[in-house]
């Protein structure tokens, strides 16, 4: 477990923020029927109403350099001022190189620019964020482009129920770099349970169980989850955590105008924020309309609500990553 406040020498924050989600949109009929469930079972059980799923031609990288490219418009920074380009993944475009690398290069990085992933699952873009924001004000500066990405319509199996519903493609992606005092990543808390990584996991293709005809034949190099062990950790860990991460900031639960919580589905996020207590912020879903979108879906959200305009300067900001491992992620902002 991890606690880190910002050096008030420089100060990083977000100074952009950009999305891109695959054209085409998967009804709950195209994904429920293989399943075996309808849309009114689908919306019960989650209250996801649609998807994105990426084209047959189109990968993680790809998707990730559309966000990046929108996040650096926004910001006004060229690629070619970047530090760091670190893409949040678990579904890269291949095992090798790091999928950051090909995002590096085809927005115009330079090769001075480092360029990895981070995988922490559905977590990864705010331990990317904080890692990112950390290594920035250690060095006094700079500019980082940190994208959350996955492609999980590949891995997804069309025969569960569990799964196969939950899951939509895109990308998230914001440019860190100064900002001015009293503005900025204010602090940041990562921490992860290993004892749990079961909950959520792709069984083959790795170094324990390398794929084969076997593995392909078992369906085991499919996205699987225990469902309600996952909502179970949650509900049992993640609120408390929480709360207790806004007292050691000394914010105030009143004092938060804004909560981005990963998108993991649509009734457990209502859950959430009621047992959060936050009953002052703005609470901000993308998931019914874009499902679970991995890594990628705290930076949609967060670029859907800035956007909007819902995000002014002065609000503090609260992300709430969760995902396999089980890792945990918080973020907080001053926007």
């Amino acid at each position: 477990m991890e606690h880190n406040k910002t050096r008030e020498l420089t100060q990083i924050g977000v100074i952009g923020t950009g999305s891109y989600l695959p054209l085409r949109e998967v009804g709950n009929a195209e994904v429920g029927t293989p399943a075996g469930v309808d849309d009114e079972w689908i919306v019960r059980k989650t209250g996801i109403r649609s998807r994105r799923w990426a084209d047959p031609g189109e990968a993680t990288s790809d998707l990730a350099v559309k966000a990046g490219h929108a996040a650096l418009e926004w910001s006004g920074i060229s690629a070619t001022d970047l530090s760091f380009v670190v893409v949040a993944t678990s579904t890269p475009d291949s095992p090798q190189p790091p999928t950051a690398t090909a995002v590096a290069e085809r927005i115009g990085a330079t090769t001075d620019t480092a360029a990895f992933d981070l995988n922490a699952v559905c977590s990864g873009f705010v331990f990317a964020l904080s890692m990112t924001q950390r290594a920035l004000s250690a060095a006094g500066g700079g500019y980082a482009l940190v994208v959350g990405a996955d492609v999980y319509s590949r891995i997804l199996d069309p025969a569960d129920r569990r799964t196969v519903v939950l899951f939509g493609d895109g990308a998230g992606a914001a440019v860190l770099g100064p900002v001015p005092h009293g503005q900025g990543v204010r602090a940041t808390r990562l921490s992860s349970s290993g004892a749990h990584r079961d909950l959520i996991r792709v069984p083959a293709g790795g170094s324990r169980v390398p794929a084969s005809e076997a593995t392909l034949a078992s369906g085991e190099h499919y996205f699987r989850m225990d469902g309600r062990g996952v909502r179970d950790f949650v509900g049992e860990h993640v609120p408390p955590a929480v709360r207790a991460f806004l007292k050691e900031t000394g914010v105030a639960e009143a004092d938060v105008t804004h909560l981005v919580p990963h998108q993991a589905n649509g009734h457990m996020i209502e859950d959430f924020a009621q047992d959060l207590g936050l009953a002052t912020a703005l609470v901000h879903t993308t998931v019914h309309e874009y499902g679970n979108t991995g890594a990628a879906s705290i930076p949609i959200t967060l670029d859907t609500a800035v956007r909007s305009g819902d995000v002014q300067s002065g609000d503090t900001v609260l992300l709430t990553g969760f995902g396999g491992g089980m890792a945990t992620g918080f973020a907080l902002m001053r926007w």
